[in-house]
């Protein structure tokens, strides 16, 4: 089923229900008339149908009242219960009036018990109908209501007075001296005269709830009411038998009834898909027909005393009390109307003054243009907003105050809005720019509403809000230091150059630009200074690009910029003239910057990265990072050009850092120790504790080659930690065994006064495996710039408390070396391996090495040599007064079982030294004892 097809299938089935209960119910009501008509074939039948065909008719309609009113909730229930009771008495009237007929077979008494039935059936009736009516919701329009039913009910006692009650009433009296037979002659038409009046009265002061049953329910009760003054007339009267064609008109009355609650129900369910509120066209109609009631009823009242007086009778009294009481309720009515009209009056004076105001002293503008486009009022507050009065807008074209560029999308949604149905779209919203009195452009936002065909459109600028929009989008894209693009807008210019006509142009390149030396400039002269190097550097940056290139700066001393391809296929030519701005930015940024009184200098760092097919903008810019990271590598102040190469070196180091974190998580490095020999003696002095990586081929990798490659801090420290802690248990191990060796540990100076390493640690390592004092050396690397002497000093200070000693690593290969000797409690000097490897055959790395060795010798340190490994070295680094020695020419790394095994033998054999000698002795490196200054000077 298609979605119209859905949408309309509940619908057609309600309707469709609906319209065959409604022919059922005209079949059945034109079958009773059919057979009335004919007497239904025998009297005996006529009179079975007559009686007790009418009292079944009124019973289905007394029980579907009941059930109706049973089944809902409100203040309806009330109406329907009475329409029930009124039913059930012309039920029982219709079966009494049988049971004379049919069942005794003779005439119907006059009185009976079947007129006390009837005469109940008009009471509840007219009292369901005042509650079915709309409540006034004034003393007045109770007044109204009651006078409106005394009109219409006196102008129809009138007039039916003067033609048949009259007669009839006289009648009455001349025949039959009993009070009760002239009664009941007037009582039927009396009570009908009643129901007709309020059935009129209310039908047009019905409530709006369940119209429809209301409307089906007033109607059956009027055919009900007429078909009983048919009956009341003499002359009718006198031959009527049950079984005529009048008693169609009472079936189909009861019938009517019983269907009104239930149709109407059906009718009253809520459409599947909400349309446009279709007119009522009765409503005006019934409008005048209200209005007209008491003209009515006065004419009414007139005909019924012309027919008087026409006919040359004397005028009843009965018609002349009953007149007068018409005129004078309709005297009263109009001057209810009267007064109710001059308050109406009054109450719209104040609410047209009071919109007046809220419209005249509005902020916004409020403006009516006719359907040509003619600006028919516009409201004072045009004055304050537009700075034109309104007068002088009044009579010109709407069009003539928009700007033209906003002139066609102002038409066009206008349009669009006019074509939608009203209840869809009720209103819209434009927003353009106004002409001021000035002559500035204003933006104004207007609410458009439908107006007697042409447009209501309250208006309000908001050109502050538009520029605020505009500041805010303005410092979302932009860096608030340099004002130039950040990254989020320089992304989305990129990704601009990628797309569109030039999105196969092989010229777009990316440029990442890194300030060398920056963070120096914030250190030594402040951060302000440094932002304003930032400052000047984004100008010079951005007077450097072409005009319809971008320059951005992507955070910190990061700068970035967006150079456009020409369309120049000659990709050598275009990468050449990349490079050469890529220099030429380079050597801007280099020139000195006047910061204050003094000159600064930083140099620039470019990384350089070219389109290519189906790029993406994240990867363009990381091609760009990753070859400005390799000129930084590579030296600094340096232009680099991208290279697959380069993304294959970071997914290579990646992937090693990952398999770091697993091997240290599985405890997959092993710990090595390499014994430190006294060159005097060959002893053993100490060891050297050095970590391994075992990979899954059963490769032992060096630190030197998996952490330069992985570049990974945490890692690096996470394994420097592990280093320590198995180097200090496995050195316990080997003093509980009878082996209390020395053991070394390589840190940096970073390492140790980073905020995982807090001085207590290494107190608490060694409390906890019970090392002794002097049982444990740190070397330290040579100092990195960035690390404070000061700090570093009180670290070391508090670590020689503790017991541990203090190596200087990497002695003579940096340039901090002297200030280390200076300021740091050094125990022994630890040789570079660069001045060990070619102390033989370089006579000026011979005369380098000697002097340092005086230097420790002088100092009272020890000294080690690291990477001694054949014998001339042992023997010139000896004969230069080195202490102890440390590489292949005695032994290499050595696992756990290698090296007791060493330890249980002492000693190493010494080139030049003739004999062995015992173990240990005089060979171990002393325990510190004294003060930095009284450290002992070992044996040579």
């Amino acid at each position: 089923m298609s979605a119209l097809g859905a949408l309309l299938a509940p619908r057609s089935a309600t309707g469709s229900t609906g319209l065959r209960s409604r022919i059922l119910l005209g079949v059945v009501c034109a079958g009773y008339s059919v057979g009335a008509a004919v007497g239904w074939g025998s009297p005996q039948v006529a009179v079975i149908m007559g009686d007790f065909g009418l009292a079944a008719a009124a019973l289905i309609a007394a029980v579907s009242c009941f059930l109706y009113a049973r089944a809902v909730r409100g203040r309806l229930r009330p109406a329907w219960l009475l329409f029930s009771l009124s039913s059930l008495m012309a039920a029982c009237g219709n079966a009494v009036w049988g049971w004379y007929e049919v069942i005794l077979g003779v005439a119907v008494p006059t009185p009976s018990l079947a007129d006390v039935f009837f005469l109940c059936f008009a009471p509840p009736a007219i009292v369901g109908l005042l509650v079915l009516a709309k409540r006034p919701v004034t003393r007045a329009g109770w007044v109204c209501l009651a006078l409106d039913a005394w009109l219409i009910g006196g102008s129809l006692l009138t007039l039916a007075w003067s033609l048949a009650l009259a007669h009839t009433a006289h009648l009455a009296g001349v025949q039959d001296t009993s009070v009760a037979p002239a009664a009941l002659s007037l009582a039927y038409p009396l009570l009908d005269i009643v129901l007709v009046s309020m059935v009129l009265a209310l039908h047009f002061r019905r409530a709006g709830v369940n119209r429809s049953a209301v409307n089906t329910a007033i109607a059956a009760l009027a055919l009900t009411v007429l078909s009983d003054a048919v009956f009341t007339s003499p002359l009718l009267r006198s031959t009527y038998h049950s079984g005529q064609l009048l008693d169609a008109g009472w079936f189909a009355g009861s019938l009517l009834l019983a269907y009104a609650p239930w149709g109407a129900r059906r009718a009253a369910r809520p459409s599947p898909r909400p349309g446009p509120p279709r007119a009522i066209a009765s409503r005006p109609i019934a409008g005048s027909l209200a209005a007209l009631t008491p003209y009515l009823a006065a004419a009414v009242c007139t005909l019924g005393i012309l027919y008087n007086v026409v006919d040359g009778r004397r005028v009843d009294r009965v018609v002349i009390f009953t007149g007068c009481t018409v005129v004078l309720a309709l005297v009263v009515r109009q001057g209810i109307m009267l007064l109710d009209n001059i308050s109406l009056t009054q109450e719209l004076a104040q609410k047209e003054n009071h919109f007046r105001s809220l419209v005249q002293g509005s902020s916004d503008v409020i403006m009516i243009a006719a359907p040509n486009g003619t600006l028919r009022y516009v409201s004072p507050a045009a004055a304050g907003v537009y700075g034109r009065e309104a007068e002088g807008l009044v009579g010109s074209e709407l069009s003539s105050i928009i700007h033209p560029d906003d002139l066609g999308r102002f038409v066009h949604e206008v349009r669009r809005f006019l074509a939608a149905p009203p209840h869809e779209e009720p209103t819209t919203r434009i927003e353009c720019r106004f002409r001021s009195g000035t002559g500035d452009w204003l933006n104004v936002e207007s609410t458009v509403n439908r107006h007697q065909g042409g447009l209501l459109l309250n208006s309000r600028d908001v050109t502050e809000r538009v520029r605020l929009q505009a500041q805010l989008q303005h410092n979302a894209e932009h860096d608030p230091l340099t004002d130039l693009p950040n990254r989020a807008l320089f992304t989305a210019r990129v990704r601009q150059a990628l797309g569109g006509r030039r999105s196969g142009d092989p010229g777009t390149a990316v440029l990442f630009i890194d300030l060398d030396g920056f963070k120096a400039v914030n250190d030594t002269i402040g951060h302000q200074a440094g932002d304003e190097l930032l400052i000047q550097a984004g100008r010079r940056l951005q007077d450097s690009v072409r005009a319809g290139d971008t320059a951005a700066r992507l955070g910190g001393d990061e700068f970035a910029a967006l150079i456009v391809g020409d369309g120049t296929r000659d990709q050598g030519a275009r990468e050449y003239q990349v490079h050469e701005i890529a220099d030429r930015l380079r050597l801007t940024l280099s020139q000195p910057y006047r910061i204050g009184p003094s000159e600064v200098r930083v140099a620039a760092s470019i990384g350089v990265a070219f389109a290519e097919p189906a790029i993406s903008p994240t990867d363009l810019m990381r091609n760009a990072d990753l070859a400005m990271y390799r000129a930084k590598a590579g030296g600094k102040d340096r232009v680099e050009l991208y290279a697959p190469q380069m993304q294959a070196d970071v997914v290579r180091r990646s992937e090693l850092a990952t398999r770091l974190r697993t091997a240290l998580r599985e405890g997959e490095f092993a710990l090595l120790h390499q014994p430190v020999v006294h060159l005097a003696s060959g002893s053993v002095a100490a060891v050297a504790a050095q970590a391994r990586w075992r990979s899954a081929q059963g490769i032992l990798f060096t630190p030197a080659e998996f952490l330069r490659v992985s570049g990974d801090d945490d890692r690096t420290a996470e394994l420097g930690r592990w280093l320590l802690e198995e180097a200090v248990a496995q050195a316990a191990d080997r003093a509980r065994a009878g082996h209390p060796v020395a053991v070394s540990v390589r840190l940096s100076a970073a390492r140790l006064l980073e905020a995982a390493s807090p001085p207590g640690s290494i107190e608490a390592l060694l409390t906890r495996h019970g090392l002794p004092s002097g049982a444990l050396m740190i070397e330290v690397a040579d100092s990195d710039p960035r690390v404070s002497f000061d700090a570093l000093e009180q670290r070391l200070v508090a670590l020689r408390r503790l017991g541990v000693r203090i190596a200087l690593d990497g002695f003579g290969s940096g340039f901090a070396a002297i200030n280390a000797l200076r300021r740091l409690p050094i125990d022994v000097l630890k040789l570079d391996r660069n001045l060990v490897e070619g102390v033989v055959e370089s006579a000026r790395l011979h005369k380098i090495t000697s002097g340092l060795l005086r230097i420790a010798c002088d100092l009272g340190l020890q000294s080690v040599a690291d990477g001694v490994d054949v014998p001339e070295q042992v023997l010139a680094l000896r004969a230069m007064g080195c202490t102890h020695g440390q590489g292949m020419a005695f032994s290499g790394p050595l696992d756990e079982y290698r090296l007791r095994r060493a330890l249980v033998r002492g000693e190493f054999p010494v080139p030049g030294i003739p004999g062995p000698r015992p173990v240990m002795a005089g060979g171990s490196i002393p325990l510190l004892t004294g003060s930095h200054a009284e450290t002992p000077v070992p044996p040579t």
